[in-house]
């Protein structure tokens, strides 16, 4: 009886070996004839906001923007890259004439700041710290960037650009920028939120100038 008895454990054993063997080929199989995993998508992008309001990184010559209630055309492009950091810079007009420009950047949160020019001003890049129109600003960065233009900028179609930005509390921005051989051009800017603009493509591809 115990012979019997240990035989019956002994088969059985063996048995639930087995089993376990077949299930775990079956699983690897499963596993190596699923799906691949997805690869993950930018986590700070607004997609939503994106499919509403029009997408700031497609924008283009010719596109209509509404910044604030305000309709403007985009009159001309450009897009500067330096390193691995590149970002773009659109000449605005409304009805009246009067122009402005509109940075568009990932890094890596949408960062979209409204300039506007200052010719008269008499300030130059370098201090840590600057005072223009009753406001300081500090330095933040600098460098220097390759550029390419569409029509309407009135810039070359490719060079390269000097630059020092400084910030502000409340998202106030100085920046001075030099194209080529010319001078410091200084701008006032305004950071933007996602919801204060929208974008109405117009369609047809973008000319570089």
């Amino acid at each position: 009886m115990n012979g019997t008895l240990a035989y019956l454990l002994v088969t059985l054993g063996c048995l639930v070996g087995v089993a376990g063997v077949v299930i775990a080929v079956v699983a690897l199989r499963k596993a190596r004839t699923g799906p691949r995993p997805q690869t993950p998508g930018d986590p700070f992008r607004d997609r939503d906001a994106d499919a509403l309001r029009g997408d700031p990184r497609q924008l283009k010559p010719g596109d209509i923007v509404e910044i604030r209630q305000v309709p403007y055309t985009v009159r001309g492009s450009v897009h500067l890259v330096e390193g691995g950091w590149s970002w773009a810079e659109h000449l605005l007009d409304d009805a009246g004439g009067v122009k402005r420009w509109l940075s568009v950047e990932s890094d890596p949160d949408l960062e979209l700041v409204l300039w506007t020019s200052e010719p008269s001003a008499t300030v130059t890049p370098g201090a840590p710290t600057l005072d223009v129109a009753g406001r300081r600003y500090t330095w933040d960065e600098s460098g220097q960037a390759r550029y390419t233009a569409t029509e309407g900028t009135g810039l070359d179609p490719r060079g390269t650009m000097r630059y020092h930005d400084y910030q502000a509390p409340g998202g106030a921005r100085l920046s001075f920028e030099a194209y080529g051989e010319a001078g410091w051009e200084v701008n006032l800017g305004e950071k933007l939120h996602r919801a204060e603009v929208m974008i109405y493509p117009q369609g047809g591809p973008e000319q570089v100038a």
